[in-house]
């Protein structure tokens, strides 16, 4: 059976660039419609449901992709991982469940909440087959499948709110689609890995040496052997805190909008907040695709090789921030009445604070995959904690008194304060890979 090889890391760059790109038009255009046929208190509940989610599922994620993609000794098998995610998962859906009930909200948001914790749940096990398929550098998988997702999340979630004039209905729609994706295309794709690539077909046979007989063909089958789990979930754990504290550090400033200003505030400032996944979409494309590349050069000592791709990310994300802040001055009031309405455009001075969060915000993105491929997993858990702690201070303090500026000033500080950590974490991993260099 022919093998699948590795593609080049241009050619990765460029699949995933172009995924994300569809993926992430298609996420933006669910705030369109929802601005077009609703109002900004629809894309407030909406908003509010990702916001109550996002760092439940993040934490219980445990960023197993990120380990995966970067597991180049091969310490884990899949089903390791795969076992680990659908004990997650479930354990996220009944927290979440919890979380809604517990904080009354009306009953229409309650069910918004649980449609999306439920697309979330389909989303967090198609993560840990593209961590296999990312291992493997074949991101062009990984980007056709955000093809497939990102338009027919779009067109259901379209459909639904059409229907029931509700955004019930565009959640449910939401769900379907990323099911649909997770049993049409990405197990099938995690199949074809395993089965297809020499590297995967070493996995396999470990997984048939460790693993019960009856299980042991069928390396899809995840594996729940405690004493590996243990291990992984140790390694893992440090990880989840660190995806939540990111995840809170994003919505922390969401949480006090719908409190102080209501839900219609909120989808104001979602809206606009969105337009900074323009750049992310780059950031991310390139992150996972050079996070596999980073990990064999910082495992291999090869500490030029390392510095060098990590500049060139870091210089990628300067001029990202560079010129999404230009964008914002000189044409924010036009962008934002062509995208939304007119009264998204009265905001203007909102969504310039926003990108100046986003550049700063994209550097660290880039310094922290060079963190995670240097398996400096401990440190992340105190520097987002750090930056956590700084956005819920700075706007419990400014909202109630600047409104949504408040809360994009808070964003900016926050990010600040990721970056000179960063920059320090960082510069500690090269000095270390270094002299390790050095020594041998």
């Amino acid at each position: 059976m022919q093998q699948l090889k590795p593609l080049t890391l241009r050619r990765n760059f460029s699949w995933t660039f172009t995924g994300n790109l569809i993926y992430a038009a298609s996420q933006w255009g669910m705030l369109v419609v929802l601005a077009k046929l609703g109002s900004p208190e629809m894309v407030g509940q909406f908003t509010l449901g990702l916001a109550v989610t996002a760092p439940v599922i993040m934490f219980t994620n445990l960023q197993l992709r990120g380990i995966q993609a970067t597991d180049a000794k091969g310490d884990y098998v899949f089903s390791d991982y795969l076992g680990l995610r659908l004990i997650g998962t479930g354990l996220a859906l009944l927290i979440i469940a919890g979380i809604t009930l517990k904080a009354g909200y009306r009953w229409e948001t309650s069910l918004v909440i649980l449609a999306i914790a439920l697309a979330k749940a389909f989303e967090s096990i198609s993560d840990v087959f593209y961590g296999l398929i990312q291992q493997h550098e074949r991101m062009d998988l990984i980007a056709i499948a955000l093809m497939i997702k990102g338009p027919l999340s779009l067109l259901l979630l379209g459909i639904g709110v059409s229907l029931t004039g509700s955004v019930v209905g565009g959640t449910i729609g939401l769900a379907i689609a990323w099911g649909l994706v997770l049993f049409g295309w990405d197990i099938r794709n995690g199949r074809l890995i395993l089965k297809n690539s020499s590297h995967g077909r070493e996995r396999e046979d470990l997984l048939v040496a460790n693993a019960e007989p009856a299980k042991s063909q069928n390396p899809l089958y995840p594996r729940w052997e405690g004493k590996t789990l243990s291990k992984l979930l140790l390694l893992a754990l440090p990880l989840g805190f660190v995806m939540m504290l990111m995840s809170l550090n994003t919505n922390i400033p969401r949480y006090f909008i719908e409190r102080y200003l209501g839900e219609r505030e909120l989808g104001i400032f979602a809206a606009m907040s969105y337009l900074m996944v323009v750049g992310q979409m780059v950031v991310s494309a390139l992150a996972e695709s050079a996070s596999p590349r980073l990990a064999k050069y910082y495992a291999g000592g090869n500490s030029t090789a390392f510095c060098t791709l990590l500049l060139k990310l870091v210089g990628v994300g300067l001029m990202l921030g560079a010129g999404g802040v230009f964008v914002a001055v000189v044409a924010g009031r036009e962008i934002l009445t062509l995208l939304y309405k007119p009264e998204y455009a009265e905001r203007a001075d909102l969504f310039a604070w926003l990108m100046v969060a986003a550049g700063i915000g994209y550097v660290s993105s880039f310094l922290g995959s060079g963190m995670t491929a240097a398996r400096y997993f401990l440190v992340l858990m105190p520097l987002f904690a750090l930056a956590t702690g700084t956005s819920a201070i700075a706007g419990l303090w400014l909202i109630p008194t600047q409104g949504v500026r408040g809360a994009a000033i808070a964003l900016v500080i926050s990010a600040l304060v990721q970056l000179v950590f960063s920059l320090g974490v960082t510069y500690h991993a090269i000095y270390k890979l270094r002299r390790g260099s050095y020594e041998t």
